[in-house]
């Protein structure tokens, strides 16, 4: 099955917790700290793999997560980091933040991405130890990892897009020029996924061609096949109109060309404007009249026109040069640039600034994202901890700002959960 779209949430692994722990050994009195720091967590790194075609592996997924990094140990040894979470997409798979849908990586190329970075293994309490803290009680929890929700988007990178009705001959034309075999029948959606081919032009050159399923008309609104795969000819330098000029389906070669570029605008003004071939196929079933009419219209309207029979091998290597040189005079393939902002960038690690409120007569609140890191890796339960705790708030101006914002002795302060009388 084909799954070019998919939604999942992502989790970075954390850190490793750091230790608490004091050397012991037979005649040493007083050995010291020796709390190892805790190992970091995994990142969640997407990386292009070019076997892959498709988005099925990730089909029945929606939560995947890194490994957590080990906690610290004793006598100075550091936790076990934790092994990357690889994720492998095909080429040209587009990732989107799921809230925003602003892109955050076009993987265009083969460079791996960190979406998710893991967090950061705690210090252990041999980094506390000073000449009047000789033996910290407390150790720094691991920093929790990175996480996201996303949608990946498959854009199929190719140089030429072919594009017409039902059953004008698209799959038929690739496998003539390149080495692909798409399925070939003579029934409308044959085709149900895009096909992409290498066309070669001589031993050193070539370009890749793909074959988008049918579009009819209304396609931009969801009807049919077309809708679904409309976005995989977003990428390519130009277009190849093919128009079944037989007369086999009953249809007007001039008024199929036209309703094709109108869901074409309809979906994307800027694909509309591609540049684009059109090709009469099926010419050996056909009448000259019919041709020489359609040449006339679209020659008129300033597009290149080939007339070709597939299936004959008909007019095809011409097609080929054609393109080649068509190719050779547009801009290189389009890569999408980044639009996600992170929200963590629009906030600086260096302030400490804190939010103080008035809940009732004598309680007070306190709050601020830094509060909350430095918190995880105190245990109130522990004198010394505590003492570091205090010095923070002093040192950081916590106290000075409760004294301005007219909080009294006696009064109760929480910061997240912890509560305690004031004392100035």
């Amino acid at each position: 099955m084909f799954i070019d779209s998919t939604r999942l949430h992502l989790k970075a692994g954390n850190g490793g917790n750091g230790c608490v722990a004091f050397h012991r050994e037979k005649y040493v009195a007083a050995g010291g700290p020796v709390g190892g720091d805790g190992g970091k967590g995994g990142d969640v790194v997407f990386l292009v793999d070019k076997n892959l075609n498709t988005l099925e592996s990730l089909r029945y997924t929606h939560t995947l997560s890194a490994r957590n990094g080990e906690d610290g140990k004793g006598e100075k040894m550091y936790g076990k980091s934790a092994e990357d979470l690889i994720i492998k997409v095909p080429l040209g798979t587009l990732i989107k933040d799921a809230e925003s849908g602003q892109v955050i990586k076009d993987m265009s190329d083969e460079e791996p991405y960190i979406l998710c970075k893991g967090g950061r293994g705690g210090w252990g309490n041999r980094h506390f130890a000073t000449p009047t803290r000789q033996c910290p009680r407390f150790a720094r929890p691991g920093i929790p990892g990175e996480e996201k929700e996303v949608i990946l988007e498959m854009k199929l990178i190719a140089d030429v897009g072919l594009i017409g009705f039902p059953n004008v001959g698209k799959s038929t034309l690739l496998s003539v020029v390149s080495a692909a075999r798409p399925k070939i029948s003579n029934y409308h959606f044959t085709t149900l996924i895009p096909n992409l081919g290498v066309v070669p032009v001589d031993r050193e050159q070539s370009f890749v061609m793909a074959d988008i399923p049918g579009l009819i008309e209304g396609a931009s609104d969801g009807a049919g096949l077309g809708h679904d795969f409309l976005r995989h000819i977003e990428r390519c330098r130009l277009l190849v109109h093919l128009v079944d000029v037989s007369g086999e389906e009953g249809r007007e070669p001039i008024e199929d060309f036209e309703i094709i570029n109108k869901e074409l605008a309809r979906f994307s003004p800027e694909l509309a404007k591609r540049p684009q071939i059109v090709v009469a196929n099926k010419i050996d079933a056909s009448i000259e009249e019919q041709i020489d009419e359609l040449k006339t219209y679209v020659e008129e309207k300033g597009y290149p026109f080939y007339a070709i029979s597939a299936a004959a091998h008909l007019g095809t290597r011409e097609l080929v040069m054609a393109i080649w040189n068509a190719v050779q005079a547009l801009p290189p393939i389009k890569v999408y640039e980044t639009e996600y902002v992170e929200p963590e960038s629009l906030i600086d690690p260096r302030d400490h600034s804190v939010r103080i409120s008035r809940l009732d007569g004598s309680y007070w609140a306190v709050e601020g994202e830094w509060l909350l890191r430095i918190m995880r890796g105190i245990n109130f339960g522990e004198y010394e901890s505590l003492q570091y705790f205090q010095r923070i708030l002093q040192n950081e101006g916590v106290i000075k700002e409760l004294v301005k914002a007219g909080v009294k002795e006696g009064d109760t302060v929480d910061i997240y959960g912890f509560e305690f009388d004031f004392v100035y």
